[in-house]
């Protein structure tokens, strides 16, 4: 029990801080660069196909975003269904 509480404890740090810092930064470093344009290619072809790329790696982004949203919630509902579980065992034991 203690073993599982403290990886459920790591995922819920890496799924509320780490993750968000991680997308956030690169979400930064690729506005920077659409904005400077600075090593943008020249040609409207590969100009189309950087700006396709972004937004592939912008919507994977959102949908990772979704899955741990939902996994962090799945992780909430299973600590909070354990503690009423335990919360029931110890009132029936008194």
């Amino acid at each position: 029990m203690g073993a599982m509480g403290g990886v459920v404890g790591v995922i819920i740090v890496f799924i509320v801080i780490a993750l968000p810092l991680i997308i956030i930064a690169g979400t930064t470093l690729l506005g920077i660069k659409i904005i400077k344009g600075g090593s943008s290619p020249k040609d409207p072809r590969a100009r189309a196909d950087e700006t396709r790329i972004i937004q592939e790696i912008y919507q994977g982004l959102t949908r990772m975003e979704e899955r741990v949203e939902a996994l962090e919630t799945i992780l909430i509902e299973r600590e909070k269904h354990r503690k009423e579980r335990h919360s029931d065992e110890q009132t029936r034991k008194l």
